[in-house]
């Protein structure tokens, strides 16, 4: 009903093999052959893999050199500093490391740059950071790839650095002891898209390989799958393997930092999905980065006082109500820009700024811009003649190549195809704009910019059945690469009891192969309009299930809808 093109799934032949091979339902077997996920193998992999089968560490060129000069440093009780980054990714990745090379002996401290002063990675002027440190070693975790000069420059005092990093690198390697990074050219690693905390984790697979540290490895994969989900990494391979069991490790958590955290996000004493990590755990580690310095972030980890870590908890908990506020301000504020200059009639990427908008939250909003026009969207902060930028992308547009394209313009940049960022003159504001909005025109076409529904399999209500719902599980954890599966019922009935909650949400019941089911359409209340009772439509949804008293009962989560042909 919003003008959306609806992509229909095509016929899967091989999904009725594998529904016989594994003994699962058609439908569930439909999703799988749609993901590319046919073979019987690959689909038993997929469904019930384990931490077993996870990749050697040594897979990974330069693990083995990274391991010996770690070993080489504690041995010879070098000081060994961890660099990381201010998002969770990079605060998860230092509390890992240091955590594993304090169980190993070693003489370790980490550092991590402010976010609105000191920028994203490893500079030059962060070589006094490591004088003052007296590090003998710099193990850098999410970030260095890009490094070059710092790497030379600690190189010269006598520094050596080990960089482990999950970005594509840049025109050459930094003269790094040892580079970590599956995206590199020629890596041979069987699964490149880690996360920084995925990297890490590798890491300390090697280092512990052979030891009696190595019994304590599945603690890791928490933190593991925190990380991954927060940096929006995709949920297959490897790290799919990981997120499964660090969500079960969630179940049941030592940590008291980890604890606290929890309880603050009002996920004491149940199951912690991956939804409860992506908007419940991971927005308030990422406050402390955001609003103030990560610092507190990694003491909530490292700390064994339980009021200690209470208190770094719920003062996480207050930045990230102050970023919802700051957030809520800045996404009106754009909004209204945007809606005054007609600018998603005019523009293909949305690129526009202020003075007032706090820097740490420009990725946030950047995202629900992208959402709500369907467009690639980059907002600026302006403070002290530099323009600061984070943009969030569509599918169809990689905003990392789009950034390379312009590179010259940049005091520094970097990401991924759906989220970059850059840092540049606000008097080349004019020419970056120029230069990424003649990028958008070549390579978007009008039907780019147009939302796909593009539901993964035909499901008939009638298959809503108890098998369906326990294989259903098996699909999870859902996240980036594997979403939510959406499902097409075609020629379902309005059944009536049309009504809107909260002047928001439009709810109805629906008919369809002798079973009535409830569906909702969230933030759709516009939709009640249009609803009559005993009229056909067509229904992209996702499922929802929920529990009350010990009851479940399961939704339709209406993403789309059509009038029935």
């Amino acid at each position: 009903m919003n003008g959306a093109r609806w992509i229909l799934p095509a016929p899967r032949p091989e999904a009725e093999a594998l529904a016989r091979n594994l003994k699962i339902p058609p439908a569930i077997a439909r999703v799988l052959a749609g993901r590319g996920v046919g073979d019987a193998d690959q689909a038993r992999a997929f469904l019930f893999g384990t931490e077993a089968d996870l990749h050697d560490p040594f897979l990974m060129t330069d693990m083995r050199a990274a391991v010996e000069r770690i070993r080489r440093a504690i041995s010879d009780g070098q000081n060994i500093l961890v660099f990381g980054d201010y998002d969770v990714d990079g605060v998860l990745s230092v509390v890992m490391l240091l955590k594993a090379l304090r169980r190993l002996g070693a003489r370790v401290d980490h550092y991590i740059p402010d976010r609105l002063t000191e920028g994203y990675g490893l500079r030059e002027e962060h070589l006094e950071v490591v004088a003052g440190k007296s590090a003998a070693l710099v193990v850098s975790v999410d970030c260095g790839i890009k490094s070059g000069e710092f790497v030379s420059r600690a190189g010269e005092r006598g520094v050596d650095v080990i960089v482990t990093d999950h970005h594509l690198p840049g025109e050459s390697l930094p003269p790094a002891a040892a580079v970590l990074d599956p995206m590199r050219d020629g890596e041979s690693y069987p699964y490149r898209p880690l996360a920084g905390v995925g990297v890490v984790f590798k890491l300390i697979q090697a280092l512990f390989e052979g030891r009696k540290e190595s019994n304590g490895l599945s603690h890791y994969l928490k933190l593991v799958a925190i990380g991954t989900i927060a940096d929006v990494a995709e949920l297959k391979g490897e790290n799919r393997l990981m997120v499964k069991s660090g969500l079960k490790g969630l179940e049941r958590v030592f940590n008291k930092g980890l604890q606290s955290l929890i309880d603050v996000s009002g996920l004491r004493g149940g199951r912690v999905s991956e939804g409860d990590v992506g908007f419940r755990l991971a927005p308030r580690l990422n406050a402390a980065g955001r609003m103030e310095s990560a610092d507190p972030a990694v003491r909530l980890f490292l700390t064994e006082s339980p009021s200690e870590a209470g208190g770094i908890a719920r003062r996480l908990d207050e930045l990230n109500g102050q970023r919802q506020r700051n957030e809520e301000v800045m996404l009106k504020d754009a909004l209204a820009k945007i809606r005054a200059g007609e600018l998603d009639r005019t523009h293909k990427i949305l690129i526009l700024g202020s003075e007032s908008w706090h820097r740490g939250i420009l990725g946030i909003v950047a995202s629900k811009i992208k959402d709500v026009f369907y467009r690639p969207a980059i907002l600026f902060s302006y403070s002290d003649g530099m323009a600061y930028g984070s943009g969030r992308s569509i599918r169809e547009f990689s905003l990392i190549e789009c950034l390379d394209s312009c590179r010259d313009l940049f005091r520094n940049y970097g990401g991924h195809r759906l989220a970059a960022g850059c840092t540049l003159p606000a008097d080349r504001l004019d020419d970056f704009k120029a230069a990424v909005n003649g990028r958008a025109d070549s390579l978007l076409s009008d039907e780019d910019l147009r939302r796909k529904i593009e539901p993964d399999a035909r499901l008939g209500l009638d298959e809503l059945d108890e098998p369906f719902l326990e294989a259903y599980k098996l699909l999870s954890p859902f996240g980036a690469g594997n979403p939510t599966p959406l499902f097409l019922t075609a020629g379902a009935t309005v059944a009536g009891s049309v009504r809107t909650l909260k002047d928001k949400h439009v709810k109805f019941l629906v008919r369809h192969g002798g079973r009535i089911a409830e569906a909702i359409g969230w933030d759709r209340a516009a939709w009640a309009d249009g609803l009559r009772t005993g009229e056909r439509i067509d229904l992209a949804w996702t499922l929802r299930r929920s529990s009350y008293l010990g009851k479940e009962s399961v939704t339709l989560s209406v993403q789309d809808m059509r009038k029935a042909s």
